[in-house]
C-alpha cells in the first residue's frame, strides 16, 4: 500500500487577517508531501516494522487546535496552552497505551515525535523525561522544513532512519481535536 500524505498549509493563509494566530500559523506552517510503502510481505525483511497503534482525542478540545471555516478561508485555532497539555496530559495517555498493548516503557528505545514547534518539543522532552535537545531529528526537521502538519512526522522518521537509528521507537503526532496519534515502530 502506498501511504501518501500531502498538506497544503499555505491554503489557510488569510491575507486580511492580521491576528497573532494567523501570523504565527503563516510563519510556522508550510506545505509538504511524503510517502511510504507499507507491506506485510516478507520480502521487505530488514525494513521498519509497524507495531501497536492508537489515537486519543481529549474531550471538549476543539478549541485547542484546528480550524474555523470562515467566509474568507480557514482560520487557524491555536490554544496557548498546547505545551502545558503535552507536558501534563500526554504521559497518562501513553502509559495507558503501553498497558493496553503489553509494552513496558523500558522497551521503548526512543521517541520520534511530530515537532509542533520548539515549545512543544520542549514539552515532549519533559513528558518523556529526556534531556533538553534530545529530540534532535524532530528539531532538525522543524528547523529545515517547518511544520508541514501531518507530513512532518514522516520527515522525522526518514531523518532518523538516514541517521542509522535503530530499535523500538514510539512515533507520535499531535493534531486537531486535540488528538494524539501513537505508533510503535521497530527500526532494524
Amino acid at each position: 500500500v502506498l501511504l501518501l500524505a500531502v498538506e497544503l498549509c499555505g491554503l489557510t493563509f488569510r491575507a486580511q487577517d492580521r491576528s497573532k494566530s494567523n501570523i504565527v500559523a503563516t510563519a510556522l506552517f508550510g506545505d509538504g508531501a511524503a510517502a511510504a510503502v507499507v507491506s506485510c510481505r516478507s520480502l521487505y525483511a530488514g525494513r521498519p516494522r509497524l507495531g501497536a497503534a492508537a489515537e486519543h482525542t481529549w474531550p471538549d478540545s476543539l478549541g485547542v487546535m484546528g480550524w474555523d471555516v470562515t467566509d474568507d478561508g480557514l482560520k487557524v485555532v491555536f490554544s496557548g496552552n498546547i505545551p502545558d497539555l503535552v507536558r501534563h496530559d500526554l504521559r497518562p495517555v501513553i502509559d495507558r497505551f503501553f498497558v493496553t498493548h503489553g509494552i513496558a516503557a523500558e522497551e521503548i528505545d526512543g521517541y520520534l515525535c511530530h515537532p509542533g514547534g520548539a515549545k512543544v518539543l520542549d514539552a515532549l522532552e519533559d513528558c518523556f523525561g529526556l534531556e533538553p535537545g534530545a529530540m534532535r531529528h524532530a528539531r532538525a526537521v522543524l528547523r529545515e522544513h517547518g511544520n508541514m502538519s501531518s507530513v512532518t512526522v514522516l520527515f522525522v522518521l526518514a531523518a532518523a532512519m538516514a541517521d542509522g537509528l535503530h530499535g523500538r521507537q514510539l512515533l507520535t503526532a499531535l493534531g486537531p481535536g486535540f488528538t494524539a496519534a501513537l505508533q510503535v515502530i521497530d527500526l532494524p
